[in-house]
């Protein structure tokens, strides 16, 4: 590369749901970009976080988990999930390797990714995740498993969440990007806007806050977001849930819930924005939001997928 050449490309990370897609672009880019929870389908349309290696520029593309669609909602996820390779550089198939090892049902999600990489005839590394979970011997018996389904240029062994390896995936997408000017500012960390941002950071709290199925039937939706003269924001959300029941048990009792996660919120988006921030939350019962058109397009999914 001559003096003073940069390089800059596209890198989509890809996986089944809860495979750590998230941690691991927050940790590349050295910020968080993407929520983060311990729940399946968390992210729901693609994110690009922007991580800068010397003169180089990786523009990451965090997926949504690829599982068996049902809903229309899961259906526009796996579809956005693939539309995320489109351009790409360079593509990480990233596994858990817990998940690959163990009785659950994550290994048929990963099959699914490899199947249709496979017909796609895509070159792709594998990533395996969550090592330090992992019995070296079980590693190594799942890594050639992994390999020898015929798609895998590379195999790198990490751990998203202590680190481990992740330098190594950093310098191995460095040198896969081509020759060309920065996509983004350098300062740039990702490109998702202000107001998506702050509603994805109002979801994570409600996802970490509520239990079993109501965080799949909930939506949140920045209606309001004005900076003031002293520097501050006032964001006003809107948080649609699908059913009454849902409504109260967000609320909490005597608004305890709602009170705790919009504090969550509000702290951390002190943090993102870098600013005095006053959060107004409210819920609405929105039986059918999971069908409304603009929902989708709000946040780039495709309403018809």
């Amino acid at each position: 590369m001559s003096e003073n050449q940069t390089r800059a490309g596209v890198a989509a990370v890809i996986g089944a749901p809860n495979a750590g897609k998230s941690t691991l672009v927050n940790r590349l880019v050295g910020q968080k970009v993407s929520i983060v929870t311990h729940k399946v389908q968390t992210t729901r349309f693609p994110i690009r976080g922007v991580m800068m290696r010397g003169d180089t520029q990786i523009v990451l593309v965090d997926t949504p988990g690829i599982f068996d669609p049902g809903k229309r909602l899961d259906r526009a996820m796996v579809r956005s999930a693939w539309g995320g390779l489109e351009g790409a550089d360079a593509i990480i198939h990233l596994v858990d390797a817990a998940g690959w090892i163990g009785s659950g049902g994550e290994r048929e999600n990963d099959l699914r990714v490899i199947e249709r990489l496979k017909a796609e005839g895509k070159t792709v590394a594998l990533a395996l995740n969550k090592i330090d979970l992992v019995e070296r011997p079980k590693l190594l018996a799942a890594t050639q498993q992994l390999f020898d389904q015929g798609v895998y240029s590379d195999v790198l062994m990490i751990s998203a969440e202590t680190g481990d390896g992740v330098d190594m995936l950093a310098d191995y997408l460095v040198k896969r990007m081509p020759e060309g000017p920065f996509l983004f500012p350098p300062e740039q960390s990702s490109d998702i806007p202000a107001r998506l941002l702050a509603a994805e950071v109002t979801r994570e709290k409600l996802m970490l806050r509520l239990h079993q199925e109501i965080p799949y039937q909930l939506a949140v939706e920045t209606e309001e977001w004005e900076r003031r003269r002293d520097g501050s924001v006032r964001i006003g959300q809107l948080i649609h849930v699908s059913r009454e029941g849902h409504k109260r048990i967000v609320l909490g009792k005597g608004g305890e819930a709602i009170k705790a996660i919009g504090s969550a919120a509000r702290a951390e988006l002190r943090q993102v924005l870098d600013c005095e921030v006053h959060l107004f939350l409210r819920v609405r019962v929105t039986e059918r939001w999971q069908e409304m058109r603009e929902m989708y397009s709000s946040i780039g999914l495709d309403f018809d997928a």
